[in-house]
């Protein structure tokens, strides 16, 4: 065990230099101790009290496993949320609750527009695409490495009424990225990472949804293209008015992108609050910042 400054140094898991690694048992642990209980009046306060998207007393999970347990969630529209925890907390299990990828025993997820809401919970994944403007942005190598650039975005398409309404869609996705159009009949296979993020993300804009829902955008990413996706997603909540759901490994950069962030564990939350807030949180930095 290194010693700094007169004695060891004990950092989290994801970022920063280490000189003692905390094991994910014992950050879950650590977390677990700092949790308390959350009102639905500071998740509605972070949203702006105008939640968007919003998760109600959710269990969810695998096959009979629970994995989330009573989970609450509030993110208002053109706002970002970014979830962190340790490995295991349940953070890609709310994106799939979301999309419908895993089982939802109980609880509600609605969509919410002035005063109307659409419960969304028991919706199939295409048509939370296709009528609720819900996407998923998978983890990283989900492209179609045999087809072209331009194929994969017409795929983006897939639910539109016909194939000209899905190449049409695809060439504004052009327009918007000249990086891809100057690609379009290359196959996905020869893109570098950040190229083949990029299309990722603008195959799922291809629907024109509101809710992206991004599940680790820098995962696999080299440092300088980790830069370039997330001024595409800010671009995207800022400039477009997309509502953004993510979770993110390296919890700084996900945090500096976010309006608010979660921190998960066990399948429950343990801390919120606005993701600068977090940043400067001590017992955060140490955890997961490398602070």
């Amino acid at each position: 065990m290194a010693e700094n400054g007169g004695g060891p140094r004990t950092r989290g898991y994801h970022m920063g230099e280490v000189d003692t690694v905390i094991s994910v048992e014992e950050v879950t642990k650590q977390v677990e101790a700092m949790r308390s209980e959350i009102a639905l009046e500071t998740l509605d306060a972070l949203a702006g009290h105008e939640p968007y998207l919003e998760i109600d007393n959710l269990h969810a999970g695998y096959g009979k496993m629970e994995i989330l347990h009573g989970l609450n969630l509030k993110v208002g529209r053109g706002q970002s949320l970014c979830m962190i925890g340790p490995n295991g907390a349940g953070k890609s299990t709310v994106l799939h609750a979301i999309f419908g990828f895993n089982n939802v025993f109980s609880g509600a997820i609605r969509i919410s527009d002035g005063p109307d809401k659409q419960d969304i919970t028991r919706l199939s994944p295409e048509n939370k695409l296709k009528t609720a403007g819900v996407a998923y942005i998978l983890q990283d190598k989900s492209v179609f490495p045999g087809m072209t650039v331009e194929e994969n975005l017409w795929m983006g398409g897939y639910l539109m009424d016909s194939p000209a309404e899905a190449k049409a869609a695809a060439e504004q996705v052009f327009e918007r990225y000249p990086r891809l159009a100057e690609r379009r009949k290359h196959q996905a296979k020869v893109l570098s990472g950040g190229e083949r993020r990029l299309l990722e993300i603008s195959r799922a804009l291809v629907m024109n949804p509101d809710i992206l829902l991004v599940d680790e955008p820098s995962i696999g990413l080299e440092p300088r293209f980790i830069d370039m996706v997330f001024q595409i997603l800010d671009d995207l909540q800022h400039r477009d008015g997309k509502t953004i759901l993510m979770v993110e490994q390296n919890a700084k950069k996900g945090l500096e992108f976010a309006d608010i962030g979660y921190v998960l564990v066990s399948g429950e939350l343990a801390i919120v609050g606005q993701g600068s807030d977090l940043l400067e949180d001590p017992e955060v930095g140490r955890l997961f910042l490398g602070g």
